[in-house]
C-alpha cells in the first residue's frame, strides 16, 4: 500500500511539474514583453523580467496563479507571499500594495489572473451545494493557499484556449466554472462563499466597497451608508475592517491617492489639480497624505516613476 501511495504521489508531482512548465511556456508565448495583457475577457497575463518596486493598485475579486517567480501583496499589517506552489484569492475589490520579488531575463515572472464574477460564483455554489464543505472561515478578503493538481490543470487548459479563439468562446465559461468549483471545494472555499452568501456581512461590505469606488471623490457619509444597509456605524466600521483590513476612510483615502497618482502620470496634471479632481480641498493636506502612502511628495514621486519608465524602456 505504501509503495502504491508513493507511486501515486510521484505521478502527481510529475504531472504538476509538467503543467507548471507548460503554463510558463504558454504565458511567455502569449506575452513577449514585460507588462500585462488581457487576451480574453477576465483573463489577465503578466510578465516581468526584473524585480519591481512596490505597486499600488486596485484588484477585483479574482484568483491568481504564478507559473514562474514570486510576488508579495501587502494589506494592512498582513503580508501574503505566493509563488508557483501557492495561489492568491481575492474576494472583494481591494486597494493593495504588491511587489514582484523573483524575476530575471532568463526566468521572468509569469502569472495568470482570472476574475471571479459574484453571480457566477453564486451559480456554481447552487449547483454544488450538496457537496460543499461546511467549515467556517475568516472573512478577510484575501489569502494564499497551496495549488493542487486539479486547479493547476484547469488553468493550463484555460491558457491553452489562447491558441483557439473559436473554442475559447465556448469552453472558457466551462473551465471558469470548474476553477470556481475547485476553489469552493478547497481550503478557501468558505472564504469565497462569503462573497455571495446572504445572512452574512460580506455582501454588505462589498456594496460599500462598490459605492466607495464609484464615488471616491465625494465626501464619505458613513452614517448614511450604515443606515441604508440596516447597520450601526460601529458595526459597519468593524465588519468593513474585518474584510478589507482598512477602515472605510482609509479605503477611500487609498483610492483617492492612487487615482491622483494616475492622473499626474497619464494626464500630466499638477499636484494641486490632481488633488482637487479626487476630492481634496486642501493641497497641503493632500501632499502630507500622499507622502505618507508613497514615501515621497507628489512631484518627486512622479518624476521618479517617469525616470524609471524611461530606464526600463532603454534596456
Amino acid at each position: 500500500m505504501d509503495m502504491k501511495n508513493d507511486q501515486q504521489a510521484q505521478r502527481e508531482a510529475q504531472r504538476m511539474h509538467a503543467n507548471r512548465e507548460e503554463l510558463a511556456w504558454r504565458i511567455a508565448q502569449a506575452i513577449r514583453e514585460d507588462g500585462t495583457l488581457q487576451p480574453l475577457t477576465g483573463l489577465h497575463l503578466s510578465r516581468t523580467s526584473v524585480p519591481l518596486m512596490r505597486v499600488h493598485s486596485v484588484v477585483e475579486p479574482s484568483v491568481a496563479v504564478i507559473a514562474q517567480g514570486s510576488k508579495e501583496v501587502l494589506l494592512g499589517d498582513n503580508r501574503y507571499l505566493y509563488d508557483p506552489s501557492r495561489f492568491l484569492l481575492t474576494t472583494v475589490d481591494l486597494p493593495r500594495v504588491s511587489q514582484v520579488l523573483e524575476a530575471s531575463k532568463e526566468r521572468p515572472y509569469l502569472a495568470v489572473r482570472l476574475e471571479l464574477a459574484p453571480t457566477l460564483v453564486s451559480a456554481v455554489m447552487v449547483e454544488a451545494s450538496r457537496s460543499l464543505p461546511r467549515e467556517r472561515a475568516e472573512v478577510r478578503a484575501i489569502d494564499v493557499s497551496p495549488v493542487d493538481g486539479n486547479l493547476l490543470d484547469a488553468f493550463v487548459r484555460l491558457v491553452r484556449l489562447l491558441d483557439s479563439p473559436d473554442e475559447a468562446q465556448a469552453l472558457m465559461p466551462l473551465i471558469t466554472r470548474e476553477i470556481i468549483y475547485r476553489l469552493l471545494m478547497g481550503e478557501q472555499g468558505a472564504r469565497l462563499r462569503h462573497l455571495v452568501m446572504e445572512g452574512g456581512y460580506t455582501p454588505h461590505i462589498a456594496t460599500v466597497v462598490k459605492r466607495l469606488r464609484q464615488n471616491f471623490d465625494q465626501p464619505l457619509r458613513i452614517e448614511t451608508l450604515a443606515r441604508e444597509l440596516g447597520m450601526s456605524v460601529s458595526s459597519l466600521q468593524h465588519h468593513f475592517k474585518a474584510v478589507t483590513a482598512m477602515s472605510p476612510l482609509q479605503f477611500q483615502k487609498r483610492l483617492r491617492l492612487q487615482e491622483a497618482r494616475r492622473l499626474m502620470l497619464s494626464e500630466a496634471l499638477d499636484a494641486a489639480s490632481a488633488a482637487y479632481r479626487v476630492g481634496y480641498q486642501d493641497a497641503s493636506h493632500f501632499n502630507r497624505e500622499y507622502k505618507s502612502l508613497f514615501g515621497v511628495p507628489p512631484i518627486r514621486d512622479v518624476q521618479r516613476l517617469r525616470e524609471g519608465a524611461l530606464q526600463s524602456a532603454g534596456r
